[in-house]
């Protein structure tokens, strides 16, 4: 089976995944299920920022609207006020960062490249804007496309699959293929973890994680402090970091490339000790 490839042009600037990498989850939001309400102003962005990337964060990941089970889509206009000036003075303090912009909106991916970002981070798979595929085309950035079963507002009522990897495959190459007749080159997967999955689908792919490198895409993996570890530990999102780290070294093992994450700093421990037991497997 081939590997996916070891480097996305991010906008000129080559980004290594030889070795996986941070994603940093910057939510410029009053309402996203763990940190909503943190960041919303730009100069706390900017702190929350710095610390992340001190904390080895390779991308920081700006989202203007919440995509928890239940949240409406916003304005395109309110969404812009959130995420354009946290981009620019990210941009302008850290010039050198790779900015992803977490959105399901042509325009917003268009003005937030211009401000300075790099990456577009779609929940949709274009579904919701049908402008959106040829815009990130247009613009020549890495794409990171995700599987959800329905929209956010209903995608957690009742989702229902037959064979979930075997669905989650066709819908991949489809996508894959649209996107890369558009001359999309750069596409990265995510499988959406709670999005319009149960519990138990959610492991359900996690363990077969890494029957998605047939496709030959890096894999990028979110389930920091999600539902599908604090629910079945019976705790709050706030008390969910270590079933966090425990199911992030598993990811791992399982050929993810980019862990999107709030807690960068712990989940870069768990790299460097993922690192240490694949030397040591390698050695022995």
């Amino acid at each position: 089976m081939l590997d996916a490839p070891l480097s996305l042009n991010c906008k000129g600037q080559l980004l290594s995944l030889e070795t996986p990498i941070m994603m940093g989850i910057l939510n410029v939001t009053p309402d996203s299920f763990y940190d909503g309400g943190r960041y919303h102003q730009a100069d706390a962005a900017l702190r929350q920022a710095e610390k992340m990337i001190a904390e080895g964060a390779s991308i920081i990941d700006i989202g203007g609207m919440s995509s928890r089970p239940g949240a409406p889509i916003i304005e395109t206009e309110e969404e812009l006020r959130r995420v354009l000036p946290a981009i620019q003075k990210i941009k302008q303090r850290f010039p050198e960062i790779i900015i992803s912009i977490d959105t399901v909106k042509a325009v917003v991916a268009q003005a937030a490249v211009e401000a300075g970002a790099s990456v577009v981070n779609d929940i949709s798979a274009g579904k919701l804007d049908v402008d959106l595929y040829p815009t990130v085309a247009r613009l020549g950035v890495p794409y990171i496309l995700m599987h959800m079963q329905g929209k956010p507002a209903s995608m957690q009522d009742r989702p229902e699959y037959g064979d979930i990897k075997q669905e989650m495959l066709d819908f991949f190459v489809k996508e894959i293929e649209a996107l890369t007749a558009l001359g999309v080159k750069d596409i990265l997967i995510d499988p959406g973890f709670g999005f319009g999955k149960t519990l138990e689908n959610n492991y359900d792919l996690l363990a077969n994680l890494e029957v998605f490198r047939i496709l030959q895409r890096a894999i990028l993996v979110g389930v920091s402090r999600k539902s599908m570890i604090y629910k079945l530990l019976g705790v709050k999102p706030e008390a969910a970091l270590n079933g966090t780290s425990a199911l992030h070294l598993f990811a791992l093992q399982k050929g993810a490339k980019i862990l999107r994450v709030h807690d960068v700093g712990a989940a870069n421990e768990v790299l460097q000790l993922w690192q240490q037991l694949e030397a040591s497997r390698q050695n022995s």
